[in-house]
């Protein structure tokens, strides 16, 4: 749980460089976790640069795994730390943290933070609709951090995919399968392949290369001016 705290406050200054890669696409590959505060903060921005890029690229989300093994515990051990440490995340980025989210699971403690379920969550959706894994991405967030939605709540994150057209029983049912599972575990070894030590990290595959775009939250305008750079 420390290490939660960590990533909240930190995020955007301990990144590792990107490395050679075989595949010669060009494809942006936007790497989370769905209990990062920053990447609930960088929501906005990653989703309007996808509106603005949807046609010309390919959009990966993959989960980075910062909630799990020791790490997973109840949020009330280090509830004092984040609420103080939420606010920065709202004044640096504008985004709000729900009452739901602050009084039933932050205030409660007991809740569980693993980020298991959701990065599972997110391996089953994009088995049925890839080219909205950034909008579920930010749903994902929404959910936990301004719905409150507790991370281990299997049956909400039915209803979330039912807010993008599929069966919340048959989603449900595919989350709990080991097969969904090893591969939200397979999602976490590669972005640790790629070098990623937090979180969020937008990176460019291109001409055989993985460019960074940004390391921790940055603004849109960062994010494009970037991107345009990698494009010259």
């Amino acid at each position: 749980m420390r290490l939660f705290l960590f990533m909240l406050l930190l995020s955007g200054s301990s990144y590792a460089y990107g490395q050679q890669t075989t595949q010669d696409d060009m494809k942006l590959i936007y790497v989370y976790d769905a209990l990062c505060g920053w990447c609930y903060g960088f929501s906005p921005v990653i989703t309007a640069f996808h509106k603005n890029h949807r046609e010309e690229l390919d959009f990966e989300v993959l989960s980075g795994g910062m909630i799990t093994g020791g790490r997973i515990g109840p949020i009330g051990e280090v509830a004092g730390y984040i609420s103080q440490a939420y606010k920065d995340v709202e004044r640096a980025t504008g985004v709000i943290f729900g009452q739901s989210f602050l009084k039933d699971i932050l205030e409660e403690g007991s809740a569980i933070f693993t980020s298991i379920p959701p990065a599972v969550a997110l391996t089953v959706f994009k088995q049925h609709q890839p080219r909205q894994a950034v909008a579920f991405a930010a749903r994902l967030q929404k959910a936990i951090y301004y719905d409150g939605i507790a991370p281990t709540d299997y049956e909400a994150y039915g209803q979330l995919a039912a807010e993008f057209g599929l069966d919340p029983s048959s989603f449900v049912a595919e989350m709990k399968s080991n097969e969904n599972l090893q591969r939200a575990r397979e999602e976490f070894q590669r972005a640790s392949g790629f070098g990623v030590t937090g979180f969020p990290t937008v990176l460019l595959q291109q001409n055989g290369r993985m460019v960074v775009l940004a390391r921790g939250y940055v603004p849109l305008s960062r994010l494009e001016a970037a991107y345009q750079q990698a494009m010259e």
